[in-house]
């Protein structure tokens, strides 16, 4: 007999995504290999809808000198409510719930494209000391064999909404394959642990608009999302529920700092600028 065809999942709005990740039943599939924290790979149903997830227990986290112990999960979910604040959606649905473990980050899965050959190419490296039309250089990579080469990144728009998202949420983790292409022509970014610090901590392969002018739509989200970080509003009620008090006001603090100096940040020499490894 002939394999049944696969009837394809209907499209569910945001705010079903949500409530399938948040009440669903979680099974696990597998673990993910070569994280740092557990990581695992999970579908998750409800109400006749099914998806599949990434789950990270607290208990899974490795402690890091740096942030509080078991708060890495709050703010990968931390991120995703700045990312859906600023209307551009870069992070998948992340909600924190109860599951297998203990207490946890549920994120949707994100599948790449099924024609990976359609897909612009975001990172790269090069032999020539200048990036080449439709690139950023971000700096020179040592390869081997006592030579290096130019690292670059795509300038594309996608890659600097998450430029931007990413000085807001000071991320200190932004790889290579943190960048994840989907159908449709998106773009989205995960693994967000590291992230509100309240001091620098800003690491990103995404350096190539580094004292650039913010882009007009960038001023105009920022500008939005200072209203709506202002003490009292729903989202900042929301973040002070995921961070602490010192970094939501370190959180206001760097958004108003873009807003005032109008450009893409640059490295600020006292933390290393890229993350290890890069990808």
């Amino acid at each position: 007999m002939p394999a049944p065809e696969r009837i394809p999942s209907r499209s569910l709005t945001d705010t079903e995504l949500l409530t399938l990740l948040t009440e669903g039943t979680l099974t696990v599939l597998g673990q993910v290999g070569g994280a740092s924290n557990a990581v695992l790979h999970c579908t998750v149903a409800y109400e006749g809808e099914e998806r599949t997830c990434a789950w990270k227990p607290v208990a899974g986290e490795q402690p890091l000198w740096d942030f509080p112990d078991g708060t890495l999960a709050q703010r990968e979910v931390a991120a995703y409510e700045i990312s859906r604040a600023t209307g551009w959606d870069l992070v998948p649905p992340t909600v924190l719930r109860d599951g297998p473990y203990g207490q946890g980050m549920c994120q949707l899965w994100i599948d790449g494209p099924e024609d990976a050959d359609g897909v612009p190419e975001l990172l790269a490296l090069v032999e020539d000391d200048q990036p080449g039309e439709g690139w950023k250089a971000v700096g020179f990579a040592d390869v081997g064999g006592g030579r290096t080469a130019l690292l670059v990144h795509a300038d594309d728009p996608r890659l600097r909404r998450l430029a931007v998202l990413d000085a807001v949420i000071n991320n200190g983790d932004r790889k290579g394959g943190h960048l994840l292409p989907a159908p449709g022509g998106l773009l989205y970014g995960i693994d967000h642990g590291v992230t509100f610090n309240a001091d620098d901590k800003l690491r990103t392969l995404l350096w190539g608009w580094a004292g650039e002018p913010l882009t007009e739509e960038a001023l105009r989200v920022l500008g939005l999302l200072a209203g709506e970080l202002a003490a009292g509003e729903p989202l900042a009620t929301r973040m002070a529920q995921l961070i602490t008090a010192a970094e939501l006001e370190a959180l206001r603090e760097r958004v108003a700092g873009l807003l005032d100096g109008g450009v893409h940040p640059k490295p600020s020499g006292q933390w290393p600028p890229i993350p290890w490894p890069p990808v």
